[in-house]
């Protein structure tokens, strides 16, 4: 399912800022805060997408 490939992608990209927001460097606290949203609405689509196989069978 490519919805759930591109959202553990996101969380993979997000991993060295996380490091770097952990060590007090607030841009990437910044970036972290955006990529989490990104990864947010990757999981609605996740979601949306697994309600569209469930209700197909």
């Amino acid at each position: 399912m490519q919805e759930y490939e591109d959202l553990k992608a996101l969380v993979a990209e997000t991993e060295a800022d996380i490091d770097k927001a952990e060590g007090g460097n607030k841009a990437a606290g910044t970036r972290v805060r955006k990529q989490m949203q990104k990864v947010k609405q990757a999981s609605q689509l996740v979601r949306n997408r697994i309600l569209e196989i469930r209700s197909a069978d």
